[in-house]
């Protein structure tokens, strides 16, 4: 199912210094790692890593530990970054329509020459396509939408 960033947006950052920096890091790396491997690889206690987590955790600093999946090997071979301009009162009322679309992999509400980009995963072109024509284009408020075929992905992390 498709996840809708921003929901809790607006909240004040958490002070972080160099110790949670790499805690987040690590987890970030490997959301799996143990809190004894974290804390070895950072050079910490046990208890200090685990106290160092759980504060993270309840501040909402880390939400939610997650696996990453490859897309092609899930099926998913057509990907797309989809724009979408938007009646000026149509945000608050797609944004939950938009995150329960499956193929839709991230929703971002920008400023610019459009109002939302949604990261778009199918099975194929015409999958895609239907997501894009019968579904997206369809939806009350959406005025124009703009579609950027992707051709590799690149991990950067």
């Amino acid at each position: 199912m498709g996840a809708v960033a921003g929901k809790d947006a607006g909240t004040e950052p958490v002070p972080l210094d160099e110790i949670d920096r790499r805690i987040i890091a690590e987890l970030t790396r490997d959301g799996r790692m143990s809190v004894t491997q974290v804390a070895e690889n950072v050079h910490i206690s046990r208890a200090h890593a685990y106290t160092r987590i759980a504060r993270l955790t309840g501040e909402g600093v880390l939400s939610r530990f997650t696996a990453l999946v490859d897309p092609i090997k899930a099926g998913l071979r057509s990907s797309a970054y989809v724009t979408l301009k938007l009646k000026q009162d149509a945000w608050r009322e797609l944004r939950d329509q938009l995150g329960a679309i499956p193929e839709v992999h991230h929703v971002a509400l920008v400023g610019g020459d459009f109002d939302v980009i949604l990261l778009v995963r199918a099975v194929d072109n015409i999958d895609l396509r239907r997501v894009i024509f019968d579904q997206l284009q369809s939806m009350p408020g959406v005025l124009d939408t703009q579609t950027f075929l992707v051709f590799e992905d690149l991990d950067t992390r």
